[in-house]
């Protein structure tokens, strides 16, 4: 059985969107920070956010008023679950996410590798009102 290039961690690099006439968009900034993990096992997650999110007033988990959730809610993104890899795409089998919407769903990624970097790219998703496709670039993350 051929190896896995999948397993390990990867940092994220880029994330942006494009719609259908073109126009870029990056819906939490240029600067974004996140990884996306695969292990051996057939799980995979996800955890990205805009670089320099407003921390709450409080400290205490569950006090942030409504405006600080929102702004909270619209600077990370992050799910897991099971994955596959199906010919040219990984499918993500989604058990846990931010986005509620994704419970239960599967989510289809093309995929292709670039020495270290792993490339995945959306069907259009709905974002912000419009149809647009995602393009994801990682890099393949090592322990010094």
């Amino acid at each position: 059985m051929a190896e896995n290039p999948f397993i390990g961690a990867w940092r994220l690099i880029s994330l942006e969107f494009r719609s259908a006439n073109g126009q870029v968009n990056y819906p939490l900034g240029k600067d974004v920070h996140g990884y996306i993990i695969y292990n051996q096992d057939g799980y995979m997650s996800v955890a990205f956010m805009s670089v320099g999110r407003k921390p709450f007033n409080s400290g205490d988990l569950r006090a942030g008023g409504i405006e600080e959730k929102v702004q909270a809610f619209d600077t990370y993104f992050s799910y897991c679950g099971r994955y596959e890899l199906r010919g040219e795409k990984v499918i993500h089998h989604i058990e846990v996410s931010l986005f509620p919407n994704w419970i239960g769903k599967d989510e289809e990624r093309f995929y292709r590798f670039d020495n270290d970097q792993l490339i995945l790219s959306t069907p259009p998703l709905l974002v912000d009102g419009i149809e647009q496709t995602g393009l994801l670039i990682w890099k393949r993350s090592r322990v010094a």
